[in-house]
């Protein structure tokens, strides 16, 4: 079913049209079946995501040189924000689709990635942690898909995209103005 709706989506010009019926049909089950296993299409989503991402919570969780726990904060929250771009990239049909639906930012994602982020934003620029919240998510809102679809649109590389974000992670990482 996984790999049904992934085809699906990969192949679809725009996401929001893949319905659970034409999933359902590509996997040769019913639809209630589909439902019963993932409860709604966000559900799949976020299954299919949570597939592609294993990795990078990996080595986030893990013993990663730059994204492990060991790692400076500063240097941390670069090759975070760095890795996630990569991944978004990488995984564009999937991205579009999840992203563009409801309650993105109160998936389990979206929750990790930017828990991870504002604590590193906090450790790194001794951040208050509404200061480091809201830089979290602004950073996050950056490497929106359809931003950097758009961005992409208008002629930016993707390398080009990876230098602005560096420089944009690095204005994120200075110590909050006095008020």
């Amino acid at each position: 079913m996984l790999a049904a709706a992934d085809a699906l989506f990969a192949a679809a010009d725009q996401p929001m049209s893949v319905s659970m019926d034409a999933i359902a049909q590509a996997a040769g089950v019913g639809k209630g079946t589909l439902f019963r296993a993932f409860g709604s299409r966000d559900a799949l989503l976020d299954t299919l995501w949570a597939q592609r991402l294993g990795v990078l919570r990996t080595s986030v969780e893990g013993a990663h040189p730059e994204l492990g726990p060991h790692a400076a904060p500063q240097v941390r929250a670069q090759a975070f924000v760095a890795a996630l771009l990569e991944f978004k990239l990488a995984h564009r049909h999937l991205i579009r689709a999840r992203e563009a639906a409801p309650q993105l930012l109160r998936s389990t994602h979206y929750l990790w990635m930017h828990e991870v982020l504002q604590t590193q934003l906090s450790l790194a620029a001794g951040l208050p942690e509404s200061v480091a919240a809201y830089r979290a998510h602004a950073l996050l809102a950056s490497i929106h898909i359809d931003l950097l679809e758009e961005l992409m649109a208008q002629g930016f590389s993707p390398q080009d995209l990876r230098q602005h974000l560096r420089e944009h992670v690095a204005s994120m990482l200075s110590p909050a103005p006095a008020p």
